[in-house]
């Protein structure tokens, strides 16, 4: 989102929705409120899939005098759901590109809607309505 946002020449720290603090990109989390579904979906698919030996337990300082445990995924979950989820936005959706193709990448559909949106906010478009990913 992030980086779709820059190239759109937007400001990532100039939200809507989000408040606006220091160091809050809040226009990254409005923008990616439209994508928060297919993250979710990934997520829920991928912890099917897991067991109890896939995490570890690690200990934490919650405060000054409060300790406790905490679970994690273990190394190679980690670095297997990172590349999961970097293939998954790498999968094709039945979305016409801005150029050419009826499919595309779901990377590409962000890239584009940033790109929207941004002559969308310089009045370049009169509207902006998100085009919006039904299946994967």
């Amino acid at each position: 989102m992030h980086q779709a946002l820059i190239r759109a020449k937007l400001e990532p720290y100039l939200g809507f929705l989000h408040s606006t603090a220091m160091g809050k990109p809040s226009l990254i989390c409005d923008f990616q409120e439209l994508y928060r579904y297919l993250v979710d979906d990934f997520v829920i698919q991928n912890c099917r899939e897991r067991k109890k030996r896939d995490f570890t337990t690690k200990p934490e300082d919650f405060s000054t005098n409060r300790k406790g445990k905490r679970e994690y995924f273990n190394d190679a979950k980690t670095h297997s759901l990172l590349k999961g989820l970097n293939q998954y936005f790498q999968s094709k959706v039945d979305i016409p590109r801005i150029r050419m193709g009826e499919q595309q990448e779901i990377e590409t559909l962000i890239n584009e809607e940033a790109l929207l949106f941004a002559k969308y906010l310089r009045n370049e478009k009169e509207t902006w309505k998100p085009r919006i990913a039904c299946e994967i």
